[in-house]
């Protein structure tokens, strides 16, 4: 599906596995520029009217993004939407929205947990501050495919908005080169974020459904 202003259907990828992976291309230029402020609220702008091809995913919508993929990871028990990546062959950027409490910070309540659960897995967090503000950057040791001990680094961004909080962690080049990150970090910092009205605890994440024209395919037909 090209990812632009009118909405065609999404490929799912259906296997026998407890998981399936929804690779949807990011394409086509809005009519309009999209001001990158930041991840907004959904009440903030106009989005019936303002002309941006963005794919509603319930809890968050996401504008167009050439040079990115839409990755859907899904349940293959229940169909729930597990994670949300915009990548390519170099990196990747995974989202993920929170219900937050009217008034805090819950960003540097993350952070700490984050550092602490890294730390006690044997990882290591470090604090600074990036383009995006307040950022943690992580390494983990783990193992790859071949046997082989190696070192994996992310880079954590949260943002807190109104009774909201956005969480971007960027994997491969976005997360080692933060000064060739441009693509991913506008990608997030388009982000529109819709909360709702319905009463959530803090820390919920926002419900992510599959765009309305999604649908599945076999494997012969992928």
């Amino acid at each position: 599906m090209k990812f632009g202003r009118k909405a065609k259907a999404t490929n799912l990828s259906a296997t026998e596995a407890e998981k399936s992976t929804v690779d949807t291309e990011t394409g086509g230029a809005a009519s309009e520029p999209i001001v990158r402020t930041g991840p907004r609220d959904i009440a903030a702008i106009d989005v019936e009217n303002d002309h941006v091809g963005r794919v509603d995913l319930g809890g968050f919508l996401l504008a167009p993004a050439d040079g990115l993929e839409l990755r859907l990871q899904v349940s293959e028990s229940d169909g729930v939407v597990q994670s949300v990546l915009l990548a390519n062959d170099q990196g990747a950027v995974e989202i993920r929205a929170f219900a937050a409490p009217r008034d805090g910070d819950l960003w540097s309540d993350v952070r700490r947990q984050m550092a602490a659960e890294t730390s006690r897995q044997g990882g290591t967090a470090t604090e600074r501050e990036g383009s995006q503000g307040t950022e943690l950057y992580c390494e983990m040791t783990v193992q790859t495919p071949d046997g082989r001990t190696g070192t994996q680094p992310s880079r954590v961004v949260g943002f807190n908005g109104p009774r909201w909080f956005l969480r971007a962690t960027y994997l491969g080049v976005p997360a080692m080169q933060p000064e060739a990150a441009d693509l991913w970090e506008s990608a997030v910092n388009n982000v529109v974020v819709r909360r709702g009205d319905g009463p959530m605890a803090p820390g919920d994440a926002l419900p992510v459904t599959l765009p309305p024209q999604a649908r599945r395919v076999g494997p012969a037909e992928e």
